[in-house]
């Protein structure tokens, strides 16, 4: 997979998902060029700022949009993010022999994703199930 140097992506995340936000702060910390837009689907302003951007389709697979326009998708994002901060190993989530399966394994991951992280962080939910509702546009 090759970037361009000064591409962009926006990545629409769950910063409720204790993981989710972990790997957010640890791509920010890697992006030294500013080319991650991170934008958590619960922000007051996403709806109005992204209308384009279905929020209970994000809450559900994470979404990103690079500077063309162009819709990504689950483990197209992972890959994606990472490559623009210069981390190259999941491009290999992308390969043709492996995407099929490593997709079911992020559709299993993104559906459990809450006691996933319990499990792995010791936090839950970082909200009452009210507060998360994912806002109609």
């Amino acid at each position: 997979m090759s970037i361009n140097a000064t591409a962009k992506l926006t990545v629409f995340y769950d910063g409720q998902c204790p993981l989710c936000a972990q790997e957010m702060q640890a791509l920010t910390k890697r992006d030294t060029h500013q080319r991650l837009q991170l934008m958590d689907i619960w922000h007051p302003e996403f709806a109005s700022r992204y209308p384009e951007i279905d929020p209970a389709a994000a809450n559900r697979v994470l979404h990103a949009v690079d500077d063309t326009g162009h819709l990504l998708l689950g483990l197209d994002v992972t890959a994606r993010a990472w490559s623009l901060v210069g981390v190259t190993r999941y491009n290999c989530l992308r390969w043709p022999i492996i995407k099929p399966v490593a997709d079911i394994a992020y559709r299993l991951f993104a559906k459990h994703r809450y006691r996933l992280s319990r499990l792995l962080t010791g936090k839950a939910r970082l909200c009452d199930a009210d507060q998360c509702s994912p806002r109609s546009k």
